[in-house]
């Protein structure tokens, strides 16, 4: 045991350790600076109006009661009907109304003066008309490659596929890409290099079946609070079970963790070929399950072919592609003979006792073993590969699809599955793990949007950093950005700067402003959560329907409903053919014809109004637990085992890749002696736009900071709470230092969270990517620290 007796605790006390009151908030508002507004509600009061919603920050998908008088949200619980948490929400969610009544909402279509200084109100009819003649022009003029949309998985199903429709059936552009591609694209193209199909087969049930969860680079404690509350409930029930924390970083994961493993940045596809090699060499892998269920295969690993997608030629557009073969198990031992357990030690700072302890975890075919993870493995410039070897893992083990025995891919934003990756909304895909460069694929599409034959472009658009990289050089003209704020979000920011007059044209649709809504031409007030019509989809593939339960303030109103009238206005109202004050029903059920029959069956929207969301494949009616499992997957027609049946061009097997350890693409220097990772805290949420305007979070993390080890800082001459600069050979920003606090990075690295808009974290980091899923690095790069 690393730190606290984990075994005793419940989940309940868990978040309360965490900052959490277990009962319903009332509503708080604020600004963005300490003076801040408060609005009470009494949570017991009889007059309010209750209804289900999901959450509006993680991917979790913790179901909420929505308490509402006078047209506003007053109050929220947990719910307990919802299986997902059961009736507890984290820190953030007990203080979800407060972020809908900031006073700087934006209420009404603001457009930049003629003189490019501040913005002016404008009407809808205006901005809708704006919007509308902008991209018909740049269409007729520079063609369907100088339009793009930027969305989020933060879009509702509606909003994202809304915009799909008119990029690629009505623009006949593939200029759409989600800022999903920033932290979750390496999860998307580990499951589909693996199974031909996107998402995870297990689901939640796993963090009460599980013996041993092993946790790479994932901070669940802060980031998935409510599912790490289930892990340690289960634990406190079960003494036997254990929890392993892979991290390169000392976090509240690790207090809680019965071993915590300190690993280099940048190192982990090491490790993880260091316990392939164990399971080899010694035995402990299925050889009936391998025969029966996989295939081998290796990609080009030609470092100088492949580059990190920001240095020489491909600073401006980054477009290596894969080249798969077949493989072997034979080779594959082969392969792995380079990592043994002293060679992976020397590379990981991972003794080799622990290495054999994972291996030793991962061959116990009596113990069931969830693997989890979430940015630390995405965000990575070899992140798909290490998404395939945590699979490979499972693989050969045949620890997977089954209870308590899967990889599972944790989701950042509540809809980065249901809409990003389902509907489909980046630069490459379709709906339901469709592609346009697949003639059939773009044939389908045409069919069920009746559209003409050859509409659909066949190809792939921009990915969303060579997507900034076009706008900043001119050859994007007009952007459309929704529920997202890039200009903190993006990787080395500085890049990506407004120039006056720069002739383009840029649209923000967003609820409050910021550094993005600023360098915008026109402003349009969104609706937010509860104020409209929603579904999302969570990380165990559960869809969830919410109702409008309150009115948007000024004029706001949803992204899909922006997007559709501008469509109009274009002459495409043919994508979007229902009743104005009825059309979220009728376009999700046709939404919805694309999974049917392939495995990406969704339940109904009259099933979902009806219940605390469903799993899918949903056929007739029943909701699926476990993808690919004999006697839970309906499409699976053996009588045990596991079936593979979307991994067509393989032959109904899944893939173990062969991924070798490749450096990261900055390390550091004399001149920059400190590895730099950022990420998220347990109060904020992405970029902070919502959460620093709750008065609680706000007061609890008011600023962002770096964190610095005890022995860095004293070499250094700097002391708890000073201010210091930190540098990279991109930017720098000052920070007040954090020593031992609750993150505790060893000698030579430094940790800074992104939340804070005045304190850009992101002009320090590179914009180095995952080679196959074009995922941007945040989690490494070189710095220095220096008293201000």
């Amino acid at each position: 045991m690393t730190g606290q007796d984990s075994a005793g605790t419940d989940r309940r006390t868990f978040l309360v350790e965490l900052g959490v009151a277990a009962s319903a908030v009332t509503l708080a508002s604020c600004g963005k600076e300490p003076e801040l507004t408060q609005i009470a509600g009494d949570p017991n009061d009889p007059s309010l109006q209750w209804d289900k919603a999901p959450c509006r920050y993680c991917g979790t998908g913790c179901g909420v009661e929505v308490g509402v008088k006078d047209g506003k949200v007053a109050a929220v619980r947990g719910d307990k009907e919802a299986s997902v948490n059961r009736g507890l929400l984290c820190v953030k969610g007990y203080h979800l109304p407060a972020m809908l009544y900031g006073r700087d909402r934006l209420k009404f279509p603001m457009k930049r003066k003629a003189d490019g200084q501040g913005f002016e109100k404008i009407s809808w009819d205006e901005a809708l008309d704006l919007i509308a003649e902008k991209f018909q022009t740049t269409l007729k003029e520079h063609g369907p490659e100088a339009v793009a949309v930027y969305g989020s998985g933060q879009w509702t199903i509606f909003d994202g596929y809304a915009a799909l429709k008119w990029v690629k059936g009505g623009m006949k552009s593939n200029n759409i890409d989600p800022n999903a591609r920033l932290c979750m694209a390496s999860a998307v193209m580990g499951f589909m290099t693996q199974f031909q199909s996107d998402e995870p087969m297990g689901c939640y049930d796993d963090f009460e079946a599980g013996d041993d969860f092993i946790l790479w680079g994932n901070n669940m404690a802060e980031m998935h609070p409510v599912l790490f509350s289930r892990i340690l409930e289960h634990k406190r029930k079960d003494g036997g079970v254990r929890i392993v924390d892979i991290a390169t970083r000392w976090t509240p994961t690790s207090q809680y963790a019965d071993v915590y493993i300190e690993i280099k940045p940048g190192s982990d596809l090491a490790l993880a070929n260091g316990i392939l090699h164990l399971l080899i060499a010694s035995g402990r892998i299925d050889k009936a399950f391998i025969e029966e269920n996989v295939v081998f295969k290796r990609g080009i690993e030609d470092l100088d072919k492949i580059g990190y997608g920001c240095f020489g030629d491909q600073t401006e557009h980054y477009g290596f592609k894969d080249e798969a073969r077949d493989s072997s198990l034979d080779e594959m031992r082969e392969f792995l003979q380079d990592y043994t357990p002293a060679k992976v030690s020397e590379i990981t700072g991972v003794s080799e006792a622990q290495i054999r302890l994972l291996a030793d975890m991962y061959g116990d075919s009596s113990r069931g073993t969830v693997s989890l993870w979430c940015m630390g493995v995405n965000q990575h410039t070899r992140g798909t590969w290490m998404n395939n070897l945590i699979t490979d893992l499972h693989l050969l083990t045949g620890k997977i699809s089954r209870p308590g025995s899967n990889p599972f891919s944790l989701t950042g934003q509540p809809s980065a599955c249901g809409t990003a990756r389902e509907v489909g909304t980046l630069s490459n895909r379709l709906p339901a793990d469709m592609v346009v460069m697949n003639p059939e694929h773009r044939a389908t599409v045409e069919d069920i949007w009746n559209l003409p034959e050859g509409t659909i472009n066949p190809k792939p658009g921009y990915h969303a950093v060579d997507m900034f990289r076009a706008l900043s050089r001119g050859d994007i003209k007009a952007m459309w950005i929704q529920v997202t704020n890039p200009w903190v979000s993006l990787p080395n920011l500085t890049r990506f700067e407004r120039k006056p007059n720069d002739g383009r044209f840029i649209v923000v649709s967003d609820i409050y402003p910021t550094p993005t809504t600023a360098v915008a031409d026109l402003i349009l007030p969104s609706a937010a959560w509860v104020e409209r019509e929603g579904l999302f989809g969570n990380s165990e593939r559960r869809t969830q329907q919410w109702n409008k339960l309150a009115e948007p303030p000024g004029e706001a109103k949803e992204d899909a409903w922006q997007i559709i009238q501008v469509a109009k206005r274009m002459g495409m109202e043919n994508l979007f053919p229902w009743p104005e004050d009825n059309w979220h029903e009728p376009m999700f059920e046709e939404y919805r014809r694309f999974g049917f029959g392939h495995g990406k069956d969704l339940a109904s929207y009259e099933q979902l109004k009806g219940s605390r969301g469903l799993r899918w494949p949903v056929v007739d009616g029943k909701e699926t637990k476990y993808r690919y499992m004999a006697g839970e997957d309906p499409y699976v027609m053996k009588a045990s085992g596991v079936h593979f049946y979307k991994a067509k061009g393989y032959g109904e097997k899944a893939a173990v890749w062969l991924r070798p350890y490749q450096p990261p693409a900055e390390v550091p220097d004399e001149e920059y002696p400190l590895w730099l990772s950022t990420g998220r805290v347990l109060e904020h949420w992405h970029t902070g736009s919502m959460t620093r305007r709750v008065k609680e979070l706000h007061q609890a993390v008011p600023e962002a900071y770096v964190e610095l080890s005890r022995s860095d800082a004293a070499e250094l001459g700097i002391e708890n709470g000073q201010r210091v600069r930190v540098s990279s050979r991109r930017g720098s920003v000052e920070l007040k230092v954090k020593i031992d606090e609750r993150g505790r990075p060893p000698r030579g690295s430094v940790f800074i969270p992104f939340f804070d808009e005045l304190r850009l974290a992101n002009v320090l980091t590179l914009d180095a990517m995952d080679c196959i899923s074009k995922e941007p690095d945040y989690k490494k790069c070189a710095v220095r620290v220096e008293k201000v």
